[in-house]
């Protein structure tokens, strides 16, 4: 009813009452999903050298910087990659030590706050995508930092390292900008929906409030 499953509740029982879903498992569902993968990362990328004059110019503008940002994240079965993005915070942002990005983060720029309510910031992770470590939709990569924090405090963090991380995902369409513990478990319970529930049509489902998003200029 909910769209989520309540970790905090299901205790050591866990793995009995939380059955993998059987797409985890169907070639043909696998099968659509990675052929949905190239196909999109594909054209994300045309897309992306189509846009790429703009962003150049906006960056050097608005950003002064470097116009690539590179980052690791934990991948699938919790293997570390590096993961690409147009940055939108100053240089040295972390100069003071790694903390948690907020809606209203000062450390963004000015065109790197338009570059993240468009999603325009992620364009560069279709090469991700195409490369294989992660996919149009699935919970959100990580960084190793706050992926051991949050293990030690939430309950079966790890669990969301089972399937490959997304450009998009459930948790990111139906919850904030996870910034604190309470907001990464909030988070966690809808990423462990999605991999109970995978399947063709909420995948569909994902895609669509994900476009919506960008359209209506909502993104973090």
């Amino acid at each position: 009813m909910a769209q989520r499953v309540p970790v905090q509740f299901v205790g050591k029982d866990f793995y009995k009452y939380f059955p993998f879903s059987r797409s985890n498992q169907n070639k043909l569902y696998m099968f659509y999903h990675r052929l949905m993968d190239i196909v999109c990362s594909v054209i994300g990328i045309i897309i992306g050298v189509v846009l790429l004059p703009i962003v150049f110019f906006g960056n050097v503008f608005g950003n002064r910087g470097s116009l690539f940002y590179m980052q690791t994240r934990i991948g699938k079965n919790s293997k570390p990659f590096k993961i690409y993005k147009f940055r939108t915070m100053v240089k040295d942002a972390e100069k003071d030590g790694m903390k948690w990005a907020d809606k209203n983060d000062s450390r963004v720029t000015s065109f790197g706050r338009f570059l993240r309510r468009t999603r325009l910031d992620e364009i560069p992770q279709f090469i991700n995508v195409l490369k294989g470590d992660m996919s149009i939709i699935g919970p959100r990569p990580e960084r190793p930092f706050f992926v051991n924090e949050l293990s030690k405090v939430i309950p079966f963090y790890e669990t969301r390292h089972t399937v490959k991380p997304g450009l998009s995902g459930w948790a990111q369409v139906n919850c904030r900008y996870g910034a604190s513990i309470e907001d990464s478990m909030v988070k966690l319970q809808y990423d462990l929906y999605y991999i109970k529930h995978r399947s063709f049509f909420l995948d569909v489902n994902i895609i669509v409030k994900t476009l919506s998003t960008m359209v209506y200029y909502r993104g973090q």
